[in-house]
């Protein structure tokens, strides 16, 4: 079963600061009411450390005066301002690797609110050769991360290996032969990027003509012939929409291997 980590950090947030405020306007005043009726808060002499000694806190609510900052801090930054992920296929190669450790501009599309990401506050919007994070229109929850081709009203065609959108081809050029790979180098106006296509497999599958709804975004991975994207299950609407991937920040492929810092650096 999958954890959904944003709501853990909402419930553990808001449970700690509950629990820290009650204490803070109500339990403690309390607390240190019953110590003193009981007798044991009183002082000998006037200036001795009992005089200002107060009980030992509860567990729990030690435990929540510690953390609650520390999530607060992680849930704000986590939200709103930047995320990072692992990437786990190799549907985006040759622009990201597996096991590269990249970072995710939260705000750029505006800022959403945690779990439900409703959008509060219009920044901006997914732009055409974008590298986007979204959650997967057919759970919900799983992140997927491919590039913005299509934008709302956009007609998208797909067939031999060609893609056009609004009837327009979009021009590649030949870069190397690396087999079973050829990389080319795709224009998307504003956005040149390199890409994947299988040698050798006609087609590519995947084919076929589609039009981007108000609110959605028709996405594809640079690996061409191996990624699961709108070709397959359809476009991604707004709501789902995380963040924009701006940079790499580490290469970790496997606990078996190190850590490398090699492919740091900027997504395009």
């Amino acid at each position: 079963m999958d954890i959904d980590f944003p709501l853990v950090l909402v419930v553990l947030t808001f449970a700690t600061g509950l629990i820290w405020l009650a204490d803070k306007l109500f339990l403690r005043e309390r607390r240190l009411t019953a110590y003193r009726a009981s007798g044991t808060g009183d002082a000998v002499d006037e200036g001795s450390p009992a005089e200002s000694e107060e009980p030992k806190e509860p567990y729990l609510v030690d435990l929540s005066r510690s953390f609650f900052p520390v999530l607060a801090i992680v849930l704000v930054l986590r939200s709103f301002l930047v995320e990072p992920f692992q990437i786990p296929s190799g549907s985006m190669l040759p622009t990201l690797e597996v096991g590269d450790f990249i970072l995710v501009n939260k705000y750029a599309y505006g800022f959403r609110l945690p779990v439900a990401g409703t959008k509060v506050i219009p920044v901006g919007d997914p732009q055409r050769g974008d590298v986007m994070v979204f959650r997967y229109p057919e759970d919900g929850q799983t992140n997927y991360i491919k590039r913005v081709i299509g934008l709302p009203g956009d007609h998208i065609r797909y067939r031999d290996k060609q893609l056009f959108i609004n009837g327009d081809r979009v021009e590649t050029r030949f870069i190397a032969r690396l087999p079973p790979m050829e990389l080319r180098r795709e224009d998307l106006g504003e956005v040149e990027h390199d890409i994947f296509l299988t040698m050798g497999r006609s087609g590519g599958g995947g084919e076929g003509e589609w039009l981007v709804p108000e609110g959605h975004y028709f996405v594809m991975g640079d690996n061409r012939d191996n990624s699961n994207d709108s070709r397959y299950w359809g476009t991604v609407p707004d709501e789902l929409v995380v963040g924009k991937a701006f940079a790499i920040w580490m290469h970790w492929k496997s606990l078996t291997s190190l850590p490398s810092f090699d492919r740091v650096g900027g997504i395009e």
